[in-house]
């Protein structure tokens, strides 16, 4: 992989362990010269994320909404900084510069851009490795939750098992090297046989 997106907050979080697994990610992929895609924002666990990152001498990429960056939250020392019209332009531009995404602890946003992958991923539009980050099990409630989708029929056990899960950054890139993508044709002709036997 020679670039990854990292989702992650705006906010800092209240758990000190966010920041430094964002400060030891930022790091990890300027020594592994593994460019950084990200929100572009200064501040929360993004500006951790990115002042680490440039600290080490790595390559970063912010991309954010003009209009947010108006109110003055935009990185300003990026090695490229690229303004687009929304938050959909914003997603889309992550995905087409990334080889992969890393979600750390964050919010709405944060779920929002993992969920959208993840559904791409299932989709087979972009056959690329997500990982999350777990840091302190930040994430366990979510993954729980995931188990509970493949228990009630709504997700495959193989498009939950596509989802990378480690605390460790460095393991946790290491394992998106072997990222295998799931095959599309089975599970569509499951959920078609699902339909006649409804």
């Amino acid at each position: 992989m020679k670039s990854i997106c990292v989702f992650c907050g705006s906010s800092s979080g209240k758990n000190p362990l966010y920041g430094k697994a964002a400060r030891e990610l930022g790091k990890l992929l300027a020594e592994k010269y593994i460019t950084l895609v990200y929100g572009g924002s200064n501040v929360g666990l993004m500006g951790v994320l990115a002042d680490s990152n440039i600290q080490s001498g790595g390559i970063n990429i912010g991309i954010m909404p003009k209009s947010i960056a108006e109110l003055e939250i935009a990185h300003t020392n990026l090695t490229e900084l690229i303004l687009v019209d929304n938050m959909f332009d914003r997603k889309q531009k992550m995905a087409e510069l990334s080889d992969g995404f890393i979600a750390l602890p964050g919010g709405f946003g944060t779920l929002d851009e993992l969920t959208e992958v993840l559904t791409y991923s299932q989709l087979r539009i972009y056959d690329k490795p997500i990982g999350v980050l777990n840091t302190d099990g930040y994430f366990d409630h979510f993954l729980k939750f995931l188990d509970h989708t493949v228990e009630e029929g709504f997700v495959r056990m193989e498009h939950r098992q596509n989802i990378i899960v480690s605390a460790e950054p460095e393991n946790l890139i290491k394992k998106m090297h072997y990222y295998q993508p799931v095959h599309i044709g089975k599970w569509i002709e499951d959920i078609k046989e699902e339909k006649r036997i409804n």
